[in-house]
């Protein structure tokens, strides 16, 4: 961890200078690349960037916490960002960078190693890109200044389906590492340290996680039996695509950076509240805090999307996240994929009856993960009780579970709620979207003044860019 934090101390030094060194390189002599130190960047800084984004605006629309002031985002008036909610930059930057990985690995056989994680990444981030927003520029994106300026927008469905998609990346990713025979390692890995197993059970998992997430549009059961039968997924916390957060700068949790006006401005909300006090869930006390107002340690969340111009909150009143957000974010992941959400959705595959496996020994194996992860004591009888998997609907409670353990990762429990109706949000205080929840990102302003006319199409095609356009893996199947 202290190599990590001296090499990302120098990313951070170094990155202060690049306009110095833009302005002093000649444009006509080639600058020779090491796919590791972009390997590493790569990985720190989207692990980095969306973790903020998946705290401070994800966990709005997941409703993991509210907001109690610059909230015009927790009213859903996307559009709008605050203190987070505009990752197009963050996940068009990385996609560029990994693009050279990937480039390198296939023309220089010194830099084939690279080929495999760079597949696996592209694929995970235009997941994470596309089911956001939908169709995207993709195709003719990434490509930096060899490419077009203004791509045009694929379908989501060619995203995920296409040769040089999603799954396909997945799966040429794969085939890259297990073909691999050099003795070059690869370095710069900051997931799996240069471990190329790691990568295949990170790619599987990813496997199991996108062909559910378009099971309603095609039998994915087949695919799914294959890769449970092959039995090469991350399967142990062990074995978790993360790196980890320090407690102090530059490498820390960037919660901990903030102003504490800023920290403060996110509390509990009413929705977390409820479901983790209904299931007599200790983890509350591990990502929230009881609230200052109270003499007994209770806990006490509010309602997603106050108008604060009208209604403003108490922050004593309202119970602050835990501490592991900032004052020892030592203890707290940049979470990629994890054993617990695997056998979560493992578990909602047997259920389904897409696999044939117990999906209860499923469910409980993603539950005890969950709490070791967030370093929670698994009461005796909370799988016999409140958080047993027949305690009502159980596809509900393996969603609900999945969705309490990703609180790190809010837009996914965003994104799985849009797609299973799981858990049940609420209609928050004030919308501003005639209380509908946003069913996707709004484009960034952005796109439309640099990118017009294939903008301008992607609006038709989403009526007026609006937030209540589903998805194509979220529409009705024919």
């Amino acid at each position: 961890m202290v190599y990590l934090s001296l090499f990302f101390a120098f990313v951070l030094t170094t990155s202060c200078t690049q306009d110095f060194e833009e302005i002093n390189t000649n444009p006509n002599s080639p600058v020779s690349v090491q796919p590791s130190l972009l390997l590493r960047q790569v990985i720190y800084d989207y692990g980095e960037q969306m973790s903020y984004e998946g705290f401070t605006a994800g966990n709005l629309l997941g409703q993991y916490t509210t907001a109690l002031d610059f909230n015009l985002f927790d009213r859903h008036n996307l559009k709008s960002p605050q203190l987070g909610g505009n990752p197009w930059p963050i996940f068009y930057q990385n996609l560029r960078d990994n693009e050279i990985i990937l480039k390198l690995s296939q023309e220089n056989e010194t830099f084939a190693v690279y080929e495999g994680p760079a597949r696996i990444l592209k694929a995970y981030m235009s997941a994470g890109l596309t089911d956001l927003f939908g169709d995207v520029p993709y195709s003719e994106a990434f490509k930096g200044t060899n490419g077009t300026v203004t791509p045009v927008y694929d379908p989501q469905e060619s995203i995920y389906m296409e040769e040089g998609g999603i799954l396909d990346n997945l799966t040429k990713g794969i085939a890259a590492i297990e073909n691999y025979n050099g003795s070059i390692a690869l370095d710069g890995d900051i997931l799996f340290e240069g471990d190329l197993q790691g990568w295949v059970r990170f790619a599987n998992s990813l496997r199991i996680k996108h062909l559910l997430r378009i099971s309603n549009k095609m039998d994915v059961s087949s695919q799914l039996q294959a890769i449970l039968a092959d039995g090469n997924f991350i399967d142990e916390n062990t074995e978790n695509a993360v790196f980890d957060f320090t407690d102090g700068e530059p490498n820390n949790f960037r919660l901990a950076r903030l102003r504490v006006g800023d920290f403060n401005n996110f509390v509990l909300s009413e929705t977390m509240e409820e479901i983790l006090t209904d299931l007599n869930d200790p983890r509350i006390a591990t990502l929230f805090r009881p609230f200052a107002n109270s003499d007994s340690g209770d806990f006490n969340g509010l309602l997603n999307g106050i108008d604060a111009t009208q209604n403003a909150a108490t922050l004593a009143d309202y119970s602050l996240a835990g501490t592991i957000f900032r004052e020892n974010t030592g203890e707290l992941d940049a979470n990629f994929m994890t054993s617990m959400e695997t056998h979560f959705l493992l578990a909602e595959a047997a259920q389904k009856g897409l696999i044939p496996s117990d999906a209860q020994a499923l469910y409980n194996t993603g539950v005890e993960q969950a709490f070791a992860y967030w370093q929670t004591e698994l009461p005796a009888d909370y799988l016999t009780t409140t958080g047993a998997f027949a305690n009502g609907d159980p596809l509900e409670n393996i969603i609900t579970q999945k969705w309490i353990a990703n609180m790190v990762n809010g837009y996914e429990g965003w994104i799985e709620y849009r797609r299973t109706g799981f858990p049940q949000l609420k209609i928050i205080s004030a919308s501003l979207n005639n209380d509908l929840i946003p069913v996707r990102m709004p484009y960034p302003a952005e796109e439309e003044a640099l990118n017009s006319t294939n903008y301008q199409d992607a609006a038709r095609k989403t009526d007026g860019n609006s937030i209540n356009v589903k998805v194509w893996w979220d529409e009705q199947a024919p």
